[in-house]
């Protein structure tokens, strides 16, 4: 395998002040590091998640995604550094004021409650809004998925996986969130399933929605995505425009990525 250190090619954010303002009004991640026992899996992450685009993470198996994703919304404690949004420190936070706070994150695996209905699941999400917004996140998630009406009284563990991640996507769009944190979208679903769910993250992120997609599969994520982070190690080995990874198979193989 190549050497993975494309150092001449990290994006300059800097040189773009509308790239700035909107990177500081959404997610920043500084010398975040996560312990898994001893073993330091994230030894001291940069990552930034603009509004109103996709952000992508890509990389091999073990290399730091889903901590960053468990991390984000609170599920493991982060060691040293700061996670913000709009520059209000969320890290170590509990995931309930994480979620408060405008980030939502759906974990790899379509973690929905089975044994009750899509609508029970989706009401639950509603919880910690007022009536008014919980009526108007239901619409919202509805326009979104029009096919969870038609499955409505239908119970989580008799629907496809497809629709079980419709499911959990409502259940994290349901509040409005500033940031959505999606982790493995297309994991154990067919292409068809997934090309019916790629469009919606990208109107969720036309909306003004920083998305932050981490996906096994490089072709799907950086056909979304604007800006690429590449993990080994849970270190950044490339970042930069997306597209250049999407042009450039060499490059794409240089950076550590899988054959997808």
């Amino acid at each position: 395998m190549s050497d993975p250190v494309v150092a001449d090619t990290v994006s300059d954010p800097v040189s773009d002040p509308v790239a700035v303002a909107r990177a500081g009004d959404g997610l920043s991640l500084r010398g975040v590091t996560v312990l898994r026992g001893t073993n330091r899996v994230i030894p001291g992450l940069d990552l930034d998640v603009p509004l109103g685009q996709v952000t992508t993470i890509l990389g091999p198996n073990g290399a730091g995604k889903s901590s960053t994703a468990l991390a984000i919304a609170g599920l493991l404690r982060i060691a040293a550094g700061e996670i913000t949004i709009g520059g209000t420190a969320i890290g170590n936070r509990r995931p309930d004021a994480i979620r408060a706070a405008g980030v939502s994150v759906v974990p790899e695996g379509r973690r929905l409650l089975t044994q009750l209905s899509v609508a029970d699941n989706l009401r639950v999400s509603t919880y910690s809004l007022g009536k008014q917004a919980a009526v108007e996140g239901l619409e919202y998630t509805l326009s979104l998925f029009p096919e969870l009406e038609k499955r409505w009284d239908v119970g989580g563990r008799l629907l496809s996986g497809g629709e079980q991640q419709m499911v959990v996507l409502a259940q994290a769009l349901v509040s409005r969130p500033k940031i959505l944190v999606v982790d493995e979208l297309s994991l154990g679903l067919a292409p068809i399933v997934v090309k019916r769910l790629v469009p919606v993250l990208s109107q969720v992120a036309e909306s003004g929605v920083g998305v932050l997609l981490i996906e096994q599969f490089a072709h799907v994520a950086l056909a979304l995505a604007s800006t690429a982070y590449v993990l080994e190690g849970g270190e950044v080995r490339w970042s930069g425009q997306a597209a250049q990874l999407k042009d450039n198979p060499e490059l794409l193989r240089s950076a550590y990525l899988l054959r997808n």
